[in-house]
């Protein structure tokens, strides 16, 4: 093996380990969004409120 692979090889594996955490952080903000998101639902569920809706029912627009 010459030296120009084995830096090649390096930089490879630096890439799929920078890769792998990467992946790994997106999945921990993502996994953290969505419990703030599904508390957010339960808390408005217990309180009964339902979310804001513009015509609140009073209207169906149907000419779509």
């Amino acid at each position: 093996m010459n030296i120009s692979s084995i830096m090649s090889n390096n930089v490879l594996e630096l890439q799929r380990t920078l890769s792998m955490n990467l992946l790994k952080s997106q999945m921990a903000t993502q996994a953290a969004q969505a419990v703030v998101m599904l508390e957010d639902f339960n808390s408005s569920a217990k309180a009964g409120t339902s979310a804001p809706h513009p015509t609140l029912g009073k209207s169906v627009d149907i000419s779509g």
